[in-house]
Order: C-alpha cells, then sequence, then structure tokens
C-alpha cells in the first residue's frame, strides 16, 4: 500500500466475507530454523512470508542453508544440518523470535557470528539468555543487554543443564531447547522461578521439535530435558496465526457481522486463540482480563474494550512493555488520542473506559503505531466505528500481516485517498 498514514472510513455496516489469517509467525520461524539445523530437505507449507520470516530465510542463507520460495506460502529448506560462520552481521531487523532463536542455536555453532537488528530490535532484552549461554562457558557479548550479540562458538556446551529467568520472555527457554537437541549428551533445562511470559508458546516449540525428530521429556512443571538427537528434514504444516486472527474476530463482533476465516477457533494451538472465548463477550467483556497467556491480542482486545458497556482492567501484561514497542503505553496513549482520559495506566495495568457511545463519533486521531505492527492493526478497529481514525505508518502491518489492509477491504472496508 505505502502510504505514510491512512484513514479508515467506517463502513457503516457489518463486516461479511471471507479473510483468512496467514500462517503464523511463530510457528514459521521455528520451524524454519528446526529446518535449518536438520541435515536434507524440508518443506514448509501453509508458511507465513513477512518481515519476521523473511529476515530468519535470509540469515540462513547467510550461513550456507538453501532456501527456496516456489510459491507465496512454501519454504523448501535444504541443509547439510549445520549454520556457518556468516561473512558479516545477521541483521534480524526487529523480529524477536529469529534473533533470540539464532542466538541460542549460533552458539553450538563453530566460528565467530554476530546477531543484530534495528534501533527497535536494540532496546529489547536478551540478557537473560546471554547469561544462560555464558553460564554454558559459550563465549558471548551483549553490553548493553540488548543486540547486538556477539557469539565466538566452539561447537559445545561445558555442562549440559541451565537455569534460565523466562520472566521476561518464554522465547528464552524456546531457544535453548531447539539449541539443545543439537548438543552432545541429554541437556536440562530449568526455570529460575514459576514466572514464564506465555507458556503455550513452549508448547509450540516442543510440537515443532518434535515434529522435526527431537526427543524432550518434562521430569516437573518448570523443567525439560532434552535428547540429542538432532533434527530430520520432514514436511511441516503451518496453521494460520492465531493472533492475527484477533483483529478479524474482534472486527466481527464490533460490526455484528460474518467473517469467515477458513479455520475453526478449535483448530488453533497458538496461545492467542484463547482470545476468542474472551472477544465473543463483546459487549461485555470481563471487568478484568489476565493477558499474561495471551500477549500478542491484548491491544485487540484493548481497542475493543473501548466500545464495551463497562471498563476493563487488563492485568499480567508487564512483559508488553519490552515487545516491539511499550505496547501498554502504546495502546494508552493511541486511545487517549481519540478522546482524552479513555485509557488509564496504573503501574503495569491497562485501565480502559468504555464508552460504547464512542460509535458513529467523528473524533480525528493520528495513532502513532511507534513502527509496531500489532499496534496498528489494533486501532485499525477504532476507526471502524469512529470516523476520522488516521494509521500512521501502516505498512508496518508487513511484519507478520502484509495482506491485512487488503483484508479488511475484501470486507468491506474503505480509505480516504490521502499519504
Amino acid at each position: 500500500m505505502s502510504k505514510d498514514k491512512l484513514t479508515i472510513i467506517p463502513p457503516g455496516k457489518p463486516l461479511s466475507g471471507r479473510a483468512v489469517p496467514p500462517g503464523s509467525k511463530s510457528i514459521t520461524n521455528r520451524a524454519l530454523l528446526l529446518a535449518g539445523l536438520a541435515r536434507g530437505t524440508s518443506r514448509l507449507t501453509g508458511a507465513l512470508k513477512s518481515d519476521d520470516t523473511r529476515y530468519m530465510a535470509d540469515a540462513l542463507r547467510a550461513m550456507g542453508v538453501t532456501v527456496d520460495e516456489p510459491d507465496a506460502t512454501t519454504f523448501v529448506v535444504t541443509s547439510v544440518g549445520e549454520l556457518n560462520a556468516p561473512d558479516a552481521a545477521l541483521f534480524l531487523g526487529n523480529a524477536g523470535t529469529a534473533t533470540r532463536f539464532l542466538t541460542a542455536a549460533l552458539a553450538l555453532g563453530h566460528g565467530r557470528y554476530v546477531v543484530d537488528g534495528d534501533e527497535h530490535m536494540r532496546k529489547r532484552p536478551i540478557k537473560p539468555l546471554v547469561d544462560a549461554l555464558k553460564s554454558l562457558g559459550v563465549s558471548i557479548d551483549a553490553p548493553t543487554g540488548c543486540p547486538p550479540v556477539t557469539i565466538d562458538a566452539t561447537g559445545r556446551f561445558s555442562q549440559n543443564k541451565v537455569v534460565i529467568d523466562a520472566g521476561l520472555s518464554s522465547q528464552y527457554v524456546s531457544a535453548l531447547q531447539m539449541a539443545a537437541a543439537c548438543g552432545s549428551e541429554p541437556f536440562t533445562i530449568e526455570l529460575a522461578g514459576a514466572d514464564i511470559g506465555a507458556r503455550g508458546y513452549i508448547d509450540l516449540t516442543l510440537a515443532a521439535m518434535r515434529a522435526f525428530g527431537a526427543k524432550v521429556t518434562q521430569p516437573t512443571p518448570s523443567s525439560w530435558v532434552i535428547e540429542p538427537t538432532g533434527y530430520t528434514a520432514t514436511d511441516f504444516v503451518v496453521e494460520p496465526d492465531a493472533s492475527a486472527a484477533t483483529y478479524l474476530w474482534a472486527a466481527e463482533v464490533l460490526t455484528k457481522g460474518a467473517i469467515d476465516l477458513g479455520v475453526a477457533n478449535a483448530d488453533f494451538t497458538q496461545p492467542d486463540a484463547e482470545a476468542y472465548d474472551v472477544i465473543r463477550q463483546f459487549p461485555h467483556l470481563p471487568a478484568v482480563i489476565d493477558g499474561s497467556q495471551m500477549q500478542d491480542a491484548v491491544p485487540t482486545i484493548a481497542v475493543l474494550a473501548a466500545f464495551n458497556e463497562t471498563p476493563v482492567r487488563f492485568v499480567g501484561i508487564a512483559n508488553l512493555r519490552v515487545k516491539e514497542c511499550d505496547r501498554i503505553r502504546a495502546v494508552s496513549t493511541g486511545l487517549n488520542n481519540i478522546r482524552a482520559g479513555l485509557a488509564t495506566e496504573e503501574g503495569d495495568d491497562l485501565v480502559v473506559a468504555a464508552d460504547p457511545a464512542l460509535a458513529g463519533q467523528r473524533l480525528p486521531a493520528d495513532i502513532d503505531t511507534f513502527a509496531d505492527h500489532r499496534i496498528a492493526m489494533s486501532f485499525a478497529l477504532a476507526g471502524l466505528k469512529i470516523d476520522g481514525i488516521t494509521i500512521l505508518d501502516p505498512d508496518c502491518v508487513g511484519k507478520t500481516f502484509p495482506s491485512y489492509w487488503r483484508a479488511l477491504a475484501a470486507l468491506g472496508v474503505t480509505y480516504a485517498d490521502e499519504g
């Protein structure tokens, strides 16, 4: 679409039709890495082609892996089972999955690797993962606690157990789990404390690992033992993205429409699918919503909550402050740009002061997306009911849902000709 801004024209009618979400970003990037670590040729179908997955695919190519793209939803990955030290730093944009997963995997490589990203990624913490790898004897350095990360790898860990603080992100655990299968002996991962962000993503990781031949057991709720099986190339089907589906579910209830996603809610295995049951309660959303296990769905539900019958408090969402941007602040700022006092930050809680009367009003507001795809897509929902909502940097949706604006248009949404 290539616009600096996009003003949404409220459709004034229920949205109906078919809008199929793209493949899961979380699963696609896991499968790409595992295919790169496997010996042989893997075919990944239903995959997401977006900024985040492109960064991962390009990084694999830079390390000697062949990644072909025969069509819009397929990657064919051929590898000898090793990731060679590249000639230059690996640039991963603002792709948290690619950055964290590769950091651990490359610690079992041979040679020097530099993992870097854009200005936003350079503000996202990776210190708990770096500290865990240091405890395993890896020569690794991240002076700011965020990327860039420099790794001088010798192909081995010095011990077969690690304790990791996953309070900030479950991605640290997933990264170590995927790497550990490439070791030389059974490897134990143990959580430091019970807190873990979005535990359901661990299940996604383990399912993908097992599909590529890994063997994992879980002796306790906070520990895993990974056998040194390595990975075997396979054909792998990526399910649609549940986080992307949340915008369509919300658009459906907000406009009293009927949107066919082409996939049943029950068929999703991703944590954000839990949002479906919450969204279906609109306009009577719960007074308190715990977003800890469906973090990427929180901006969606928060914008929806602005039109709810009663106020909504979001709790368990502190980790949203270290996503692509500070999403608590970004959602609060956007809602208050629409109308002062619509959102309040109380510590790391977000309180949305609901008002169904917002619908149908003209309240011109420029929404700063902070280059965050989820902020752009969430606030598009406000534009379905409020006249004058303008999304700045709308192309940032390319990170996970490049066809988002076209998908809404196919359902009957139009945009002002500007930008």
